[in-house]
């Protein structure tokens, strides 16, 4: 059984009531690494985690795309650090993770869609889509756990509200999104004893350079503004307290559960 962290332990003053403290959202001392970092929802997470005060290690496939996002980081006086990763790359994945120092939050990004008719789905798109976003997203997930098993730590997939629902033209995302879901629950299970926590943020749509396709057609992005209930397109900054929360010790009673960040689309 882990023990609930000490700073929950309020003072007891002359009323002899003790008054709870809230927990730490603070992040000091503490090393994070983020895959699919250099862009969009990754990028987002980088930065809340290292604003928080977290050393922040951005790995993403594209070097110079990391190169840009750490230096622009680096610029608010934030401490990351980059590294080129591509996700599907198993033994470099393996690699990296086993090869940098100790961390405490690993936050999942990196994720792709391929928007088809189930109909006419391809072979070679669903292997795309599984490739990254179920066989990666598991065995980073490992990984992490891996280094996580003598210390405890938070692990966090960026999934979607498609985990949950779904959706036209979506049937290998969704497909690909409730795995997540599913293996994020037996993860929790297994890696409970060890302080590891692991959860998942499910976006509805976000404003970003994986989704400008979509939004740019006026008649998609009416029909998702009518599904999202606070209607409006969500932006990256939407998920950056999501995932301070899930980080921090604010969220150390919460596992093997997800965080919709979909302004009410999944709510009926």
């Amino acid at each position: 059984m882990i023990a609930a962290p000490s700073m929950r332990v309020g003072s007891m003053g002359e009323s002899g009531i003790r008054v709870p403290r809230t927990p730490s959202f603070r992040l000091d001392g503490r090393r994070a690494l983020v895959t699919g970092g250099s862009r969009g929802i990754g990028l987002a997470a980088a930065a809340a985690l290292a604003e928080a005060g977290a050393h922040v290690l951005v790995a993403a496939r594209n070097a110079d795309r990391v190169a840009k996002s750490v230096a622009a980081l680096g610029e608010l006086g934030w401490s990351v650090e980059g590294a080129s990763l591509d996700v599907t790359d198993q033994e470099a994945a393996k690699d990296l993770i086993g090869g940098i120092e100790a961390f405490d939050v690993f936050v999942n990004s990196a994720g792709m869609a391929r928007h088809r008719d189930a109909i006419d789905t391809s072979v070679d798109e669903y292997d795309q889509v599984m490739d990254i976003n179920v066989k990666a997203a598991f065995f980073v997930a490992r990984e992490a756990a891996i280094r996580m098993v003598s210390r405890g730590g938070s692990i966090i997939q960026i999934s979607s509200q498609m985990g949950l629902v779904g959706g036209m033209k979506r049937a290998v995302y969704c497909a690909s999104k409730h795995a997540v879901e599913g293996m994020t629950k037996s993860m929790a299970i297994e890696w409970a004893p060890h302080g590891i926590r692991v959860n998942t943020i499910c976006p509805t749509f976000i404003r970003t350079d994986f989704t400008a396709g979509t939004l740019s057609d006026p008649v998609q992005a009416d029909w998702i503004r009518s599904k999202i209930k606070l209607g409006r397109i969500g932006e990256v900054e939407d998920i950056m307290g999501a995932v301070l929360f899930l980080a921090s010790d604010a969220s150390s009673l919460i596992t093997g559960s997800h965080l919709l960040v979909d302004g009410g689309w999944t709510a009926g």
